[in-house]
């Protein structure tokens, strides 16, 4: 067993001594990584190395020593890159088609409407039966990978997958109905 892999063992068991060597091997390489997909956002880089290894303290103990860990940081850290992204995105197009449409409303308004549509997000993961929406919010929310929630919740990867994908169908139906096709098409971004 190679010395990265003894401290991934180590890890498990919560060493932190463990923990720290792996972060200082890894933290450049990582903050580098994230630098390239981010086009060379600095603070960007800076917040997603530091909550990528609290995600990687929070779930030591499902750390697999035989994988590659440098490959399991950069997918995490491309997951809250793309969500990071996804929310800048949906925020901007709603701002955009509310500035759009409404164009005498008030800052103030236009933050409650915003809101407002984020409740009904929330209100519409609660209608999911509680095995999807736990698998949705430890997808959309939470991050982790199918892999890993499969792992955490004792089920097939395909059965994940399969219940995201009927979570996903819902929340279009439902968006689309309440909002139109225009909301919809900028809520893709945020729960696909």
């Amino acid at each position: 067993m190679d010395k990265e892999s003894q401290h991934i063992c180590n890890l498990r068991k919560g060493d932190i001594t463990s923990f720290e060597y792996l972060y200082t091997v890894w933290s450049g390489k990582l903050y580098n990584f994230v630098m390239r997909i981010s086009k060379g956002d600095s603070y960007l880089a800076e917040e997603i190395v530091q909550a990528v290894f609290i995600k990687v303290w929070e779930g030591k103990e499902s750390l697999d020593p035989g994988k590659s860990f440098g490959a399991y940081l950069c997918t995490i850290a491309k997951n809250q890159l793309v969500n990071i992204y996804q929310h800048r995105m949906l925020e901007q197009l709603y701002q955009e088609k509310v500035i759009a449409s409404e164009p005498t409303e008030n800052t103030t308004e236009k933050e409650v409407d915003y809101h407002l549509l984020e409740e009904y997000i929330d209100s519409l993961i609660d209608q999911l039966p509680p095995a999807r929406r736990e698998i949705f919010v430890l997808s959309r929310r939470n991050m982790l990978t199918n892999k890993e929630i499969a792992e955490k919740l004792n089920l097939s990867e395909n059965t994940v997958e399969s219940q995201l994908t009927k979570a996903i169908s819902f929340m279009r139906s439902r968006i689309n109905q309440h909002y139109g096709l225009s909301v919809s098409l900028l809520l893709y971004l945020l729960i696909d």
